[in-house]
């Protein structure tokens, strides 16, 4: 066993010391150490319960064999970042949860690692870092934010709606109580925000992609069907380790492609093209933005969710989520179905899979959109290129002739706004918001 460098051989006497200080007996010390990696925190509405996830993975552990050890990192809440130039520390937190994980799991050498992110940046972050120690190991999320309620509409919201009654309350078509009123129904419960943002989005294809059970990337945050599941996450990864399973054997360019080919067809975020293209490359595997065009040309999107429409990703779990996406895209040759997963093949995983329902996910004979959700585009204001959610763009919005309004910053757009000097039609450009500001906002 790898843990054998910390508590083997008379040379590792002293380490044994400090293991017994932390209460390990001598039974757990012949069996396999299990690294629990867990992202909870206490203003993060994605991250609040996951001690309750981690308390589940922890009992699959010792019921399989293993002894967990806990530690966290940190996390960033996009939604809480926005609007300061706190947005421009969202990003390279992905990077620091990376090394932070390598950091402890290189001086503390364990056996296997169960992941428990949910929100933006830390599940690639965590990605990233099952990419670089090629540990066996499988990821379990929180689970998402059931939808919201509004005082404008009978429609669940989610955040995104949130955002758009400030622009609607600056106009004056909306009234400061109300605003504040919806407030406090927007984000009902704990959980990464309820709409096909890019935390949702990065569950799903941790999921697809074969890093997490089926369930994993749709089951609400509030579920108990979650606590079971987190508890076969650490019962599965004993098995992992048994089998010596590892992300290099998961995370192939065939599972990378099954990842592209779902994230067109369920209109995932933009942001997921800047975490599978770091993941893809951690994995030994990259992809540029040309390749990504050419398989958002090549696939239909079957699934529209919030924020462009008013289904929800619960709505997606109700019908058979991921797992029933995936089988649809299969029936057309579109997903590698001999890909392994953490729990068999993916050939074996849809197979116990509900057909599409045809309307939340469609048949590939009538899509949403003949083409994927994403679009890579490339001209003047992005010369290298840039990635837009085209499934959630209104086809009124898809052409315009005209010149644009350019500000610096979207303190200098929304002064702009408020004060009546942008209107109704006017294309607006914010520089300096890309990734190397505040990225994929």
């Amino acid at each position: 066993m790898r843990s054998d460098l910390i508590k083997k051989g008379p040379s590792r006497a002293p380490h044994r010391s400090l293991l017994r200080a932390l209460g390990i007996d001598e039974l757990e010390m012949k069996r396999p150490f299990v690294a629990v990696v867990n992202s909870k925190s206490d203003y993060i509405p994605g991250h609040m319960h996951l001690d309750k996830i981690a308390e589940q993975v922890k009992a699959g552990i010792r019921n399989a064999g293993g002894v967990p050890f806990e530690f966290n990192t940190i996390g960033v809440c996009d939604g809480i970042a926005m609007n300061h130039r706190g947005m421009k520390y969202s990003l390279c937190s992905r990077e620091l949860i990376a090394d932070s994980i390598e950091v402890m799991l290189t001086a503390h050498p364990l056996d296997a690692i169960v992941f428990i992110p949910n929100c933006d940046k830390i599940v690639p972050g965590m990605l990233l870092a099952a990419c670089r120690l090629n540990l066996p190991c499988i990821f379990i999320n929180g689970g998402p934010m059931l939808p919201g309620k509004s005082t404008e509409t009978t429609n669940p919201i989610g955040l995104s709606e949130q955002f758009e009654y400030v622009g609607a309350n600056a106009v004056g078509k909306m009234s400061d109580e109300n605003l504040e009123q919806t407030a406090f129904t927007a984000c009902p419960t704990c959980g990464s925000c309820s709409g096909m943002y890019t935390a949702n989005s990065m569950n799903c294809l941790t999921e697809s992609i074969g890093m997490s059970l089926p369930g994993s990337g749709t089951i609400p945050a509030v579920y108990s069907a979650r606590l079971r599941l987190a508890k076969m996450a650490g019962e599965r990864v004993m098995t992992l380790l048994k089998e010596d399973i590892k992300p290099s054997d998961i995370i192939t360019e065939k599972a990378i492609q099954n990842a592209m080919r779902t994230d067109m067809a369920i209109g995932c975020s933009t942001n997921t093209i800047l975490h599978l293209t770091a993941v893809a490359h951690a994995a030994g595997h990259d992809i540029n933005l040309s390749d990504l065009n050419d398989m958002g040309n090549a696939t239909p999107q079957i699934c529209k969710l919030n924020p462009a429409s008013s289904v929800f990703i619960t709505d997606l779990n109700d019908v058979g989520g991921m797992q029933a996406v995936m089988k649809e895209l299969a029936s057309g040759g579109l997903i590698n179905t001999d890909c392994l997963t953490v729990s068999g093949t993916v050939a074996e995983r849809i197979a116990k899979a509900p057909d599409a329902d045809g309307t939340v996910i469609r048949k590939l004979d009538n899509p949403f959109s003949k083409d994927g959700g994403i679009a890579v585009l490339k001209g003047n204001l992005a010369e290298e290129g840039a990635v837009v959610k085209k499934g959630a763009v209104a086809p009124e919005m898809m052409q315009h002739k005209g010149p644009a309004k350019c500000y610096n910053s979207e303190e200098e757009a929304i002064a702009a706004i408020t004060g009546g000097k942008v209107v109704a039609g006017d294309v607006v450009v914010i520089r300096y918001e890309g990734p190397k500001g505040g990225p994929g906002m």
